[in-house]
């Protein structure tokens, strides 16, 4: 008997690693041309947007610690940590707009950018999702998705608007690759796709940028 036991407890260890399957939303890190060419391309339509489709800014993701997303943001990307006060209410701190390279000394003077503008995620895809996904593309940030919200200064986030990098890119030419790649990243996380036009100004941009890599994590 216990030979038999033996065996069919052998026979299961066998078995075991076939039920068990990859992380569906592993992270990958790739050369920038090479997360280019994996974007889906096809056209883009803006009919039927809403900005009031994608809601914003939620609790964020610790909802017991009172700030929304914004306030996270903000903190997550500090330089100078701000004190935060009672209702998460953000004083003092120091920030760096890496879009024109400015230093920002007041959280009021900041923008949350979303690096794939919310009218751009849905020309690109969005518009077929559910209000809880939109709402998570909205307030997007947290592991596996650092890039997805930047904060930025408010004339640098107004003049990119919802602009593609084939319409714009940061006025500080040094942070080009980075910026694409942070627009590429996000896409792929969302399964987003580009038109032609924007497909070639990211392959014009990534020819430049033979060491600039991309990561990251398929959003749940």
């Amino acid at each position: 008997m216990l030979t038999v036991l033996r065996g069919l407890a052998a026979a299961s260890l066998a078995i075991l690693p076939l039920t068990l399957s990859t992380p569906a939303h592993a992270a990958e890190t790739l050369p920038l041309s090479d997360a280019v060419s994996r974007l889906p391309v096809d056209t883009e339509s803006r009919d039927g947007y809403d900005r009031d489709a994608f809601k914003h800014w939620s609790s964020g993701d610790d909802p017991a610690d009172g700030c929304h997303t914004r306030n996270e943001v903000l903190i997550a990307e500090a330089v100078e940590p701000p004190t935060i006060g009672p209702r998460c209410r953000l004083s003092g701190g120091s920030w760096f707009s890496y879009y024109d390279q400015v230093e920002v000394t007041s959280a009021s003077g900041l923008d949350i950018d979303h690096m794939v503008p919310l009218a751009e995620a849905w020309d690109s895809g969005a518009s077929g999702w559910s209000a809880q996904q939109r709402e998570a593309y909205a307030n997007d940030q947290g592991q596996g998705a650092a890039a997805s919200l930047v904060a930025v200064t408010a004339r640098s986030n107004r003049s990119k608007a919802d602009q593609d990098p084939a319409e714009w890119l940061p006025p500080a030419g040094e942070v080009h690759c980075r910026y694409v790649a942070e627009w590429v990243g996000t896409k792929l996380r969302w399964n987003l796709s580009a038109d032609e036009v924007e497909v070639a100004a990211l392959r014009e941009t990534a020819a430049g940028c033979p060491d600039q890599s991309v990561s990251y994590e398929p959003a749940p």
